[in-house]
């Protein structure tokens, strides 16, 4: 009988290789670091773009997911389109940058990670690395008039929707455009329940859990995709709804008080629960039952 020795991988080259990289990360620390602790000063203090150091914390931390298949990877430069892309990202960062503009400074993240890839590794890293790339999108800040538009769409939505099913089970509820009036009291809708937050939020998050899941089927990726936006606005409308009986039934300062602020906890764990009851549905497959077969008689 003869044996075969395997060697053990060699990991010894893994440190050199991550030092070789060492002036890229270097580099890209001493871009992105300043930019981060702008927007912690500045933008991430909005509600609407708090989401942002999440956004930031998921990606770095897909990427150190990935970091043995990454120093696995045989190096390929791609000189010429990584050139056009980090010259395209150090450009707009510069002008994001010495101008105030986080649309630009924080678009420019995309460009130079992977320009810097493409340096680096070639277009195998990039396509190693598509989710957290994708998924940083998620910190990029809208424009003003965009922002403007959605939200005021989504609040005449969600008032709508909540006034007709409360002044269906008999609340004198009315509303005018997004001021409500329940009662003694008049509520206004604001920017923050309009939806837009808890729309980003679960998108974020629902493409995550997909990622991380690898469930199986173009269609049922497709269809929970396109359940996001549903249920992110049914979750909306839960809130307002919840904030109107409150004030209604509690007063004026139990609807404005902490629980105000505390149903945007409801609404993220409605949105999380509907998006994980839809998978469950999605996933579901009938147990079949084995047939019973009567013995064979005496041949």
């Amino acid at each position: 009988m003869s044996t075969v020795l395997t060697a053990a991988p060699d990991r010894s080259s893994a440190p050199a290789a991550w030092l070789s990289w060492s002036p890229v990360i270097l580099g890209l620390a001493a871009l992105l670091v300043p930019t981060y602790v702008r927007l912690h000063e500045t933008l991430w203090n909005e509600e609407a773009y708090e989401h942002g150091i999440i956004v930031v914390a998921v990606f770095w931390w897909l990427v150190w997911r990935s970091r043995d298949r990454l120093a696995a990877l045989p190096m390929r430069a791609a000189l010429v389109p990584g050139a056009a892309c980090l010259a395209l990202g150090l450009f707009m960062y510069f002008i994001g940058r010495a101008q105030q503009l986080p649309l630009f400074e924080v678009t420019a993240h995309l460009p130079i990670l992977i320009g810097s890839l493409l340096l680096t590794w070639g277009p195998a890293a990039v396509r190693l690395l598509w989710f957290p790339l994708l998924f940083l999108l998620f910190m990029v800040p809208l424009p003003g008039f965009v922002i403007v538009a959605l939200t005021s769409a989504l609040k005449h939505q969600v008032s709508a929707v909540a006034e007709a099913l409360l002044y269906h089970v008999g609340y004198p509820i009315a509303r005018d455009g997004v001021l409500i009036r329940i009662g003694p009291y008049r509520m206004l809708v604001a920017d923050a329940c309009s939806g837009l937050n808890s729309l980003y939020s679960l998108s974020a998050l629902g493409l995550l859990y997909l990622h991380l899941t690898h469930r199986p089927g173009w269609w049922r990726l497709g269809l929970m995709i396109a359940a996001i936006i549903p249920i992110a606005f049914v979750a909306n409308v839960v809130r307002v709804m919840v904030l109107i009986l409150l004030t209604y039934h509690f007063g004026d300062e139990v609807g404005q008080g902490f629980l105000h602020h505390a149903s945007g906890v409801l609404l993220f764990v409605v949105g999380l629960l509907a998006l994980l009851a839809l998978d469950r549905v999605l996933s579901w497959r009938p147990t079949r039952r084995p047939t019973l077969r009567a013995p064979d008689g005496p041949g």
